[in-house]
């Protein structure tokens, strides 16, 4: 089962991935998350895109693509897979789709986690606060750059998943357990 978790930063979408993949056997693959631990490492790729996330903006699709296809390809995705935080854009979102059908794959379920914007600031706020500020881009003002580039570049794949059917929403503004329960009905018990 491969799922997309769609919905602006600070949503709860690596919340909700962390559940899906203790609850069923699937893989985060977080570009986010993996471009950090580039960071970390302290690779040639992390240092372009430390630069490039420290000011809000989207990291190159092809960069993007190559690191999950490399993953997607690896026998620890063989139950499936959650995308948070990608595609971004309708590039990214038929990139995917051409490289997943090159690999014989599919998304089974894309799931929009709509939130209050307003409630997103406070989110972040605690997040920087609860983890130290480890997160570099965990403040207001790159919060306000990331929520431009969402509704410039990443919102409007949403039409594009409709499109295909398989698409649901969910009100990420519930608990997290709601909005767990909410996405195990989606997936219809999978």
């Amino acid at each position: 089962m491969n799922i997309i978790l769609l919905g602006p930063p600070g949503a709860g979408k690596g919340t909700q991935a962390e559940k899906l993949v203790a609850d069923h056997g699937l893989v985060q693959l977080s570009t986010g998350d993996m471009l950090r631990q580039a960071i970390a490492d302290g690779t040639e790729l992390g240092m372009k895109a430390k630069a490039i996330m420290d000011a809000g903006d989207l990291v190159a699709d092809d960069i993007i693509l190559g690191m999950i296809r490399e993953r997607l390809e690896s026998d620890e995705c063989a139950n499936g897979v959650i995308l948070d935080g990608f595609p971004r854009t309708v590039a990214q979102a038929e990139g995917l789709d051409a490289m997943l059908s090159e690999i014989g794959m599919g998304i089974d379920h894309v799931i929009e986690m709509q939130v209050d914007e307003a409630a997103l600031f406070a989110r972040i706020e605690t997040r920087a606060k609860e983890t130290g500020g480890a997160r570099s881009d965990d403040n207001a003002e790159v919060l306000k750059k990331r929520l431009e580039v969402y509704h410039d570049s990443t919102a409007p794949i949403l039409p594009y998943y409709r499109g295909k059917g398989n698409m649901s929403v969910v009100d990420g503004m519930m608990s997290i357990e709601d909005v767990a329960s909410a996405i195990k009905e989606i997936l219809g018990g999978q």
